[in-house]
């Protein structure tokens, strides 16, 4: 019984820290796409001659970054 018990526990515990690993690997992930591959991307763009779908795309993000983080 008391193994089952800490079987139990064991899993509820490891399972909350793997959900807040899961958010905290997501968290990061969206800061190193947000600050480091969208800008190399859009720069990629603009060296490659491709400007008129560069400019659209930075738009697009400056609204909604402007508009859309509201929390």
């Amino acid at each position: 019984m008391m193994t089952f018990l800490f079987i139990v526990l064991m899993f509820l515990v490891f399972g909350k820290l793997l959900v807040f690993a899961i958010r905290a690997t997501w968290g990061i992930a969206k800061i190193f796409f947000t600050l480091i591959f969208l800008p190399l991307i859009l720069i990629g763009l603009v060296i490659k001659g491709l400007l008129f779908i560069a400019l659209p795309v930075l738009v697009i993000i400056g609204v909604i970054s402007l508009f859309g983080m509201r929390e």
